[in-house]
């Protein structure tokens, strides 16, 4: 059985959590989810807690169990504490502002690059640093990765968009010869 899916989900405290068909909704203090509940899985409340279990033992549905079980802790926890990703802009003149639903960024080119807060997502900024907010795990990732795609960190200065902890792997530029002249 799959580690992961055999553990069953504790609710936490202010979500309600509804079990329709092929769908669970849930709902809390940030908002509302659906995950979809794959045809092989069986999902069931028991006693405060979701349990998760399979119908068939092949190879498919062992996979498709611990994924929605993750995919339903991921919900639950979204839509009672939301989530957020923070990036770092590193580079003399890059800046980034917010208009509205519009993340705006001036990241060394010729123009300024525009992107829009998909729903459910907002931004933040504050000095150098881009927060991305949402109760989507997988929405507030995929947005944040499409603002680093702008201006992925450069290996040599390291100048680029971030994520806030990430290590770039630094190269060695070219090495100056002899200073003597002859």
């Amino acid at each position: 059985m799959s580690k992961i899916g055999r553990k069953a989900i504790p609710i936490p405290e202010g979500v309600k959590v509804a079990i329709e068909g092929a769908t669970l909704s849930a709902t809390g203090p940030t908002g509302v989810l659906n995950v979809p509940i794959a045809n092989r899985i069986k999902v069931k409340e028991e006693e405060g807690k979701i349990v998760v279990e399979r119908t068939t033992a092949d190879k498919s549905s062992k996979a498709a169990h611990g994924l929605t079980r993750a995919l339903i802790a991921n919900a639950l926890k979204g839509v009672k504490e939301g989530y957020e990703k923070t990036l770092e802009i590193v580079g003399v003149g890059y800046r980034a502002a917010v208009e509205g639903d519009l993340l705006v960024l001036k990241v060394g080119f010729s123009h300024d690059v525009e992107i829009k807060a998909p729903e459910g997502i907002s931004f933040e900024v504050k000095k150098n640093m881009i927060t991305v907010k949402g109760i989507d795990k997988q929405l507030v990732g995929q947005t944040a990765a499409n603002i680093r795609e702008v201006k992925k960190p450069e290996p040599y200065k390291g100048k680029g968009i971030k994520y806030v902890g990430e290590k770039i792997l630094r190269k060695v530029g070219k090495a100056v010869k002899g200073a003597t002249g002859a």
